[in-house]
């Protein structure tokens, strides 16, 4: 529809036509859900068709009828240049939902199985005289000596790695900067087991200590240090140099500027890199087993002694193979996961409070 309007010079003037509206045309705010949807039911019928019993199948034909069917439709309504949008967009809604679905279904599976034995008592109480194929027992002993292999390790390697990323970004050049950044890069790639075997050859079998959570801490730490380091380094080099300049102009010096500007602007950054490092490190077996070893009793000491292991726990009943077992690994895994998510949870809330206010 058009409408005709006079032109200022007078109704002699030819009459001039405007278009009522700009806006081409574009698909309607439903669409994608009707795509999917539709997607959705052809890919079960070509399943059951075709006799694909594997859910999956059926999930990566949805998915690939869905991006074929987006921009196919966006094509034919809204033009080639919008169906490239619709399809880097679906693409992006696909490659998001294959991330979360497998990871949903892993704490579903956990949690619904897990929860048959996950009580107080089983927080509680540790496996002392019962053996893998017996009823009850519990974790307590595992808890203790995870907490304090990763508490160790993080005293070490925390330090360690923030005023190594400390000196990469603000003090290193030459040399001994690029020297450093290689072996960082050597270490991040590091199998757990091979920092396992260096302590145990250093630690236990050179220098003669026994097995104990401090071992087991020490090879902990060194997984740990490379991924402090690069987060660090990377969430440092994002700080605007106008933030240190205008600190440096005002007579503050480099070190206190580090300190009051640097690292507070950089602190969410950072603490997501040491909750990263936690959480992987929080699940190693490798280096548990081979430098803290096994220990079904309680052993607060982390100096003396061998200890229990979250994961190495939830390694050993699985390893039984009865059904007493299985519902306690599956619980020790419930519990090894509630353990990371509150220890992020944490770090979010820490990071958030001392971040610096942006407001006015």
């Amino acid at each position: 529809m058009s409408t005709t309007t006079p032109t200022p010079s007078g109704p002699s003037h030819p009459l001039v036509k405007r278009p009522s509206t700009l806006k081409a045309a574009s698909l309607p705010r439903w669409s994608p859900a009707a795509v999917a949807l539709g997607s959705a039911a052809v890919a079960i019928g070509i399943g059951a068709g075709a006799g694909l019993d594997s859910r999956i199948q059926w999930g990566l034909i949805a998915a690939l009828l869905f991006i074929v069917g987006s921009y196919v439709l966006a094509v034919a309504v809204e033009g080639t240049r919008q169906a490239k949008d619709r399809l880097a967009t679906s693409m992006v809604w696909v490659m998001f939902l294959m991330a979360v679905v497998p990871l949903a279904s892993l704490i579903y599976e956990t949690l619904q199985r897990g929860i048959k034995v996950f009580d107080v008592y089983f927080l509680t109480h540790s496996m002392g005289v019962l053996s893998d194929d017996e009823t009850g027992g519990g974790i307590y002993h595992a808890i203790i000596g995870t907490l304090e292999q990763v508490l160790l390790a993080s005293v070490i390697a925390v330090p360690i790695g923030l005023l190594t990323a400390v000196y990469l970004v603000e003090y290193g050049r030459g040399k001994l900067a690029k020297t450093v950044t290689f072996f960082v890069d050597v270490m991040t790639g590091i199998p757990s087991i091979v920092a396992g075997l260096f302590v145990l050859s250093f630690w236990i079998l050179i220098l003669g200590f026994g097995y104990s959570g401090w071992a087991g801490a020490m090879a902990l730490a060194i997984l740990m240090m490379p991924v402090i380091v690069r987060s660090t380094e990377e969430m440092l080099k994002l700080v605007p140099n106008e933030l240190r300049e205008a600190s440096l102009a005002l007579g503050v010096p480099k070190w206190r500027t580090i300190l009051k500007v640097v690292l507070p602007t950089a602190i969410g950054g950072i603490t997501t890199g040491v909750m990263l490092s936690v959480a992987r490190i929080a699940g190693e077996t490798a280096p548990v087993l081979l430098l803290v070893w096994v220990n079904p009793m309680i052993n607060t000491n982390p100096f003396d002694g061998s200890q229990g292991s979250l994961p190495l726990y939830i390694y050993q009943q699985y390893a039984a193979g009865t059904d007493a077992s299985y519902d306690r690994a599956w619980a020790a895994a419930l519990a090894l996961i509630g353990f990371i998510m509150i220890l992020n949870l944490a770090a979010r809330g820490v990071a958030r409070w001392k971040a610096p206010k942006t407001g006015r």
